[in-house]
């Protein structure tokens, strides 16, 4: 019980600073377009939780452990026996979707395959842990949503079972388990490689009755529908902003942008991004 206690301890003097350092300056973990990188993110939490380990397993073998022999065990369930078959694999996964997503990202802003518009900013200057499962435009990313809730499960089994028995060294943990981490890694890598280079509405704001609507993916051929209605639209390409007549004074229930046979998600005037239009209820339809 004392053991565990002192590993808890020493996670959070190890995770305590870094978490307030990043909550108040996340530059670390901010990719290149202003929002919160996933893949550094989680690459990031496996370094700081398999040093943990070291360290804790180094302080007790040093003190509670008997000493230097406590390392120097000659059979197969030495404290550090599962390091290269278990961890070293937990922590290449994230690592490897890291460096792959970066290069892929970089890669494809660059041959104009895929565009990275500057986030909206919020009110309180820092950038929502919700981006970490949400695509450019806001949404829920069903395999950004995957990646982090495997990695996260992953997290509480190793750190679960070390706290356990903190006097056993790593945990022997089976080693398939680096597949919780490397195949939610290699879906969110191909992902990156495959998605399509949609328009993304970032701002809209009605003014004057100008709907004026910022974001990403823009093409001269972009068009921008209202409430579904298509608007007679022009594009700026000094800021790179699309700009239409509404036809009514009141601002529409969302809007969407078209540009080279590709589709925006819904997003509302002022707001955040919306799901796409359901089925009209029955009630809806009979009273309309």
């Amino acid at each position: 019980m004392t053991s565990a206690l002192c590993a808890l301890a020493l996670l959070a003097a190890l995770a305590g600073p870094l978490g307030w350092r990043l909550h108040r300056h996340p530059g670390f973990i901010t990719g290149r377009d202003g929002r919160l990188s996933t893949s550094t993110t989680l690459a990031l939490a496996w370094t700081v939780i398999l040093l943990w380990l070291l360290l804790t397993i180094l302080g007790y073998g040093l003190t509670a452990g008997g000493g230097v022999d406590w390392f120097r065990a000659e059979d197969s369930h030495g404290p550090l026996s599962s390091l290269t078959d278990v961890y070293l694999p937990l922590l290449g996964g994230p690592y490897v979707a890291l460096i792959g997503a970066k290069t892929v990202v970089g890669m494809r802003v660059q041959n104009g395959s895929m565009a990275k518009p500057a986030p909206r900013p919020t009110r309180s200057g820092r950038r929502p842990l919700r981006e970490l499962i949400a695509n450019d435009g806001g949404r829920t990313d069903l395999v950004d949503l995957q990646y982090v809730a495997l990695s996260a499960v992953t997290m509480l089994y190793v750190v679960a079972f070390f706290l356990a028995d903190v006097g056993g060294g790593l945990p022997r943990l089976p080693a398939e388990i680096w597949a919780l981490t490397g195949a939610p890694a290699g879906a969110y890598l191909l992902n990156k490689m495959a998605t399509r280079a949609n328009p993304v509405i970032t701002h809209a704001t009605v003014a004057g009755g100008v709907l004026t609507v910022e974001g990403g993916g823009f093409g001269e051929d972009a068009r921008v529908e209202a409430d579904a209605a298509p608007l007679p639209t022009a594009f700026h390409a000094a800021t790179g902003t699309l700009t239409a007549p509404l036809p009514t004074p009141a601002p529409p229930a969302t809007i969407t942008v078209t540009t080279r046979g590709l589709r925006s998600d819904p997003y509302p005037p002022g707001g955040t991004p919306a799901p796409p239009p359901g089925p009209v209820p029955a009630q809806q339809r009979a009273a309309d």
